[in-house]
């Protein structure tokens, strides 16, 4: 699969896609017009270690619910993703058997290397 998840009104979301210059072929998903459904959320969890990991702690109602003062389970972080779109960590790249979640610099420059390296071949 060939994937990104990303809130196409995101200025960082809309860098880091010019910058992967991601092939066309890429299904691009914003999560503000399609929300990520329940299988689609439970298939991102199968490629990584937890739904925390997929979570957005810098998104501006994780500090107005006070959630950093609560004890939050992988199912309590796993429904706020689906409730509200601002939860889900971004971007998402998924490209054949690899996820690469957020924007840091060594996470995209990951992506990149492995989407460009596989253009190559």
């Amino acid at each position: 699969m060939k994937k990104i998840y990303h809130l196409s009104t995101c200025d960082t979301c809309k860098r880091i896609i010019k910058e992967l210059d991601v092939p066309s072929h890429f299904i691009n998903q914003d999560i503000k017009t399609e929300a990520i459904t329940l299988a689609q959320i439970e298939e991102l969890r199968t490629m990584t270690d937890s739904y925390e990991s997929l979570f957005s702690k810098r998104a501006r109602l994780y500090k107005e619910l006070g959630l950093k003062e609560k004890t939050v389970s992988e199912d309590d972080y796993k429904n706020y993703i689906l409730e509200h779109y601002t939860f889900l960590k971004r971007p998402i790249i998924i490209f054949n058997d690899n996820i690469f979640v957020g924007n840091s610099k060594k996470t995209i420059q990951a992506a990149k290397t492995a989407i460009h390296e596989t253009s190559i071949l």
